[in-house]
């Protein structure tokens, strides 16, 4: 069948085929974990999968350990941790028992694992017990750190050493391979009493678990069909049989037959050809071979440079099969323009965890950020006892940090991630002593990471570049407009004005005197390409631009001008930047949407970090490329300081866009602990952009299928600045009586989108993965 090849005869479809029906329905919940002490004791499958069921450090995680979990002062408590069999959760003991969801934690889940007293808690809280013991789980998202302290410190290690090999593992494995071992997990879960065989009954808790509601006859036909033994049991080879039936994509297959012809297996010449019709860039048959070379399974088919279905699935749930083009993955701008002509990723009241009005303030909030490629942070400094200042929300009841210890997360964790330069935006309410604390605790903490006087001499009002800057940090602040003499004399830069100017120098100098009341030398010499200014107006002004001022504007007030200054406002930040920061009124920490600050060039769009939502989905989207360094290249009608460019009439439309929603793939179900309970999903397309292109449209709802829902609907779009577009795919549980649930989201700028038949890889609220949960979509994107 490999060698011998007969071509079917064929024409190329103007418009994707909309898929067959698809068979049965699955979704991906949590498995929870035995109760405390549990004997029975899936088998060992996934982990076999993962190649590290030998592992000595995976052994003793599954044997499990008693940490003492840290919180405060006094409360340590002692809590068994086991690794479940799945390879990809941990069962955790409460002293209360909860719902088995509420018992466990999800290796995808977690940010960062830190040894020794490397987080806030333990290095308040950890005193009593030795570094070597001890060790902080960092999660994505809202989650609160897990301090933990071993009873050794090899067993501790061997904590520390088998998460990192475990999600190294995870971060390796295939779509196929997730898909298969999450699969697996539910079967071992549903097989009620461990004996490896499968009754019906055992098989439809399986399809409940994975968001399947069956009609029972299909079911059991489905059943039969696989029971060759006539027993009703499957076991071993029957149970695969059954598994390879429910998870077939017979949309995936369609498209396959149709470019493969009567021989079922794609030549290179066959691929390339998918590849052309996809609007893959460099198409060619060199490529072709190579990813018959990278993803086919059989090694027959691959030595006669053939592709199989196995195949051709896996590349498509690959990441050249993605919806975001991997090349956009790593850094791949110039990052040699000057910083006002980069969006950067911005954050607002770094250090609250939650609310502004009585939340907790935490270093670990500057870590999260820097996580998350945040490359602006703000620092909201308050006098504070002892001469040191302290870090909160001030006249309200959120806790206080001290300063010193903001700078030192800083400098350990800034680089982390991006090696681009980081914005401390200071919010300065510090007497002169207490600045010159601020000041010293730069210098010394940050050392050579702090940039303190102009790189370029000759030109100390230009703006380096973010490349110019890896890996140093910049303040932003208050800059005395004069300097001192030896007696303390302000002195003018300013030459004589002219006479018709005299007014508005006069209160130029009342500023400049207020100023050198209130702003300490040693802060003021910090503030080198980021000096704080008001911005009064927009008229063009009678001297030069000057790059190094930062206008900080409030939500409303950039509205105002985005409405009123339009180009103006584009123009200003092309030259300079602006910092755009929430409404103070927003008490809960609540978001604005950042995507009208971007229309306009604004570069600094501050959010609130610690707050879910479609905001920080579209910040991520935004900063999604580029290597997730935090800074991402403006379109060119951003950053030319003539463009003509104005967010508010931005032209007729430019360009189409049509996404044909064709299927999903095990959909997450929202409720673990109702087994009943199934999702009825709907696709929403939003689109992000300046006001004439913002527009959301959807699919109908389908009832009762969480694992393979079919839509073959068509949504169009037409855009008129699509540099500025963001396209967020939304994934939502339909109700009738209420509000629709949220279930996993994706959101990516158009310029990033590829077009053709394209898996869409869904996240959580939090940004976590929902592997193996994906959309399957047709792109198309024509330019007029």
């Amino acid at each position: 069948m490999l060698c011998g090849r007969w071509r079917s005869s064929r024409r190329r479809p103007e418009e994707p085929p909309v898929p067959a029906q698809v068979a049965a329905p699955v979704a991906l919940p949590s498995p929870p974990a035995p109760p405390d002490g549990g004997t029975k004791r899936p088998g060992l499958r996934a982990l076999k999968k993962m190649g590290l069921t030998e592992d000595e450090d995976v052994r003793a995680m599954l044997r499990g350990s008693r940490f003492r979990k840290i919180r405060s002062r006094t409360w340590h408590k002692e809590r068994l941790y086991r690794l479940q069999e799945d390879g990809l959760s941990v069962w955790f003991q409460r002293r209360i028992p909860r719902a088995p969801s509420q018992h466990i934690f999800f290796l995808q889940h977690i940010e960062a694992v830190r040894e020794g007293h490397q987080s806030e808690g333990l290095r308040r809280f950890g005193g009593a017990f030795a570094p070597a013991r001890c060790l902080t789980i960092a999660f994505r998202g809202r989650r609160k750190n897990l301090d933990l302290a071993a009873p050794t410190a090899e067993e501790a290690q061997r904590w520390v050493r088998g998460l990192a090999k475990l999600r190294a593992r995870l971060d390796a494995m295939t779509q196929r391979e997730r898909l298969d071992h999450w699969i697996h997990t539910y079967l071992h879960r549903a097989d009620s009493d461990q004996d490896s065989k499968m009754s019906f009954k055992e098989i439809k808790s399986l399809l409940r678990m994975v968001n399947v509601d069956m009609n029972d006859m299909y079911a059991y036909r489905l059943f039969k069909e696989c029971d060759h033994s006539n027993n009703e049991r499957l076991e071993g080879t029957e149970i695969e049989e059954f598994l390879r039936r429910l998870l077939k994509r017979p949309e995936l297959e369609e498209i396959f037959y149709k470019y493969s012809g009567e021989d079922h297996v794609l030549s290179a010449p066959e691929l390339r050809e998918f590849l052309e019709d996809q609007g893959e860039d460099g198409a060619t048959l060199a490529h072709a071979q190579h990813l018959i070379q990278t993803y086919e399974l059989n090694e027959t088919a691959k030595q006669h440079e053939l592709m199989t279905l196995d195949g051709f699935m896996m590349y498509l749930l690959s990441p050249n099969g993605a919806a975001l083009d991997p090349a956009h993955m790593c850094v791949f701008q110039d990052m040699d323009q000057p910083l006002a002509h980069y969006f950067i990723s911005s954050s607002h009241n770094t250090y609250l965890t939650d609310s502004q009005i009585g939340g907790p303030s935490s270093t670990e909030a500057y870590v999260r950020a820097f996580a998350q490629g945040c490359r602006c942070v703000e620092l909201d400094c308050w006098e504070g006892p002892g001469g040191e200042p302290v870090i909160y929300h001030g006249h309200t009841l959120t806790s206080k940090i001290l300063f010193r210890d903001v700078v030192q997360a800083v400098r350990d964790h800034a680089f982390t991630l991006s090696p681009y330069p980081v914005i401390l935006s200071l919010e300065n309410h510090c007497g002169l002593e207490q600045q010159a604390a601020m000041a010293r605790h730069l210098r010394t903490i940050l050392g050579d990471m702090l940039v303190t006087q102009a790189l370029d001499s000759q030109n100390p009002e230009e703006l380096p570049s973010p490349e110019q800057l890896k890996g140093r940090v910049l303040v932003k602040g208050k800059k005395l407009p004069a300097v001192r003499s030896e007696d303390g004399r302000i002195l003018s830069d300013r030459e004589e004005e002219e006479e018709e100017e005299e007014e508005e120098e006069e209160v130029e100098a009342a500023e400049q005197r207020r100023l050198a009341k209130q702003i300490s030398p040693e802060l003021s010499a910090l503030a080198v390409y980021c000096c704080a200014t008001r911005l009064r107006n927009l008229r063009p002004a009678p001297t030069l631009p000057q790059p190094c001022q930062v206008s900080s504007l409030s939500e409303r007030k950039a509205k105002k001008l985005i409405r009123e200054a339009g180009n103006s406002f584009v123009r200003h930040n092309a030259r300079q930047l602006t910092r755009v920061y929430p409404l103070g009124l927003r008490m809960n920490s609540a978001n604005y949407s950042p995507q009208e600050m971007w229309n306009s060039g604004c570069q600094l769009v501050a959010l609130n970090f610690q707050t879910p939502g479609y905001e920080m989905d579209l910040n991520a989207g935004r900063f999604l490329i580029n290597g997730q360094c935090g800074y991402v290249l403006k379109p060119a009608c951003l950053r030319q300081p003539d463009t003509t460019f104005d967010p508010e009439c931005p032209g007729p439309p430019r360009t189409t866009l049509t996404i044909q929603v064709l299927t999903a793939q095990q959909l997450p179900k929202l409720n673990a602990e109702k087994p009943n309970s199934i999702v009825d999903p709907l696709v929403r397309v939003e689109i992000h952009g300046v006001p004439a292109d913002c527009a959301r449209k959807e699919t109908n709802y389908v009832l009762n299928n969480g694992f393979n829902p079919r839509w073959g609907q068509t949504l169009q779009f037409q855009l008129r600045a699509p540099e500025l577009v963001l396209v967020r795919f939304v994934v939502e549980d339909y109700d009738t009586t209420s509000p629709n649930d949220f279930v996993g989201q994706f959101t990516l700028p158009l310029n990033s989108l590829k077009q053709g038949y394209r898996h869409i890889h869904l996240l959580s609220k939090d940004g976590a993965s929902l592997s193996p949960a994906t959309l399957f979509v047709h792109i198309r994107i024509q330019c007029s």
